[in-house]
């Protein structure tokens, strides 16, 4: 474990204070968890890219062989 000193505001750190009580979790524990909450999602976000980035282009396949129009898309009669 390595410390580290923030400087907050005195009512940032109240805050900070009370939503670390509510959770039953010194501030800063409470900090470390949602350091590394933050961490662990941007770490799943470049894997996912990374693995989408890897896939070879495909060919889209229409339904019937041709692609549908401007207004076969954008049809939205049973809003109007």
């Amino acid at each position: 474990m390595k410390n580290i000193t923030i400087t907050l505001s005195e009512d940032l750190a109240l805050w900070l204070r009370v939503k670390a009580a509510e959770d039953d979790r010194s501030v800063s524990r409470w900090l470390a968890e949602l350091i590394e909450g933050m961490r662990r999602n941007e770490d799943d976000y470049e894997v996912a890219m990374r693995r989408y980035l890897a896939m070879k282009p495909r060919k889209l396949s229409w339904l019937g062989g041709s692609k549908p129009t401007r207004e076969e898309l954008h049809d939205r009669s049973g809003l109007r």
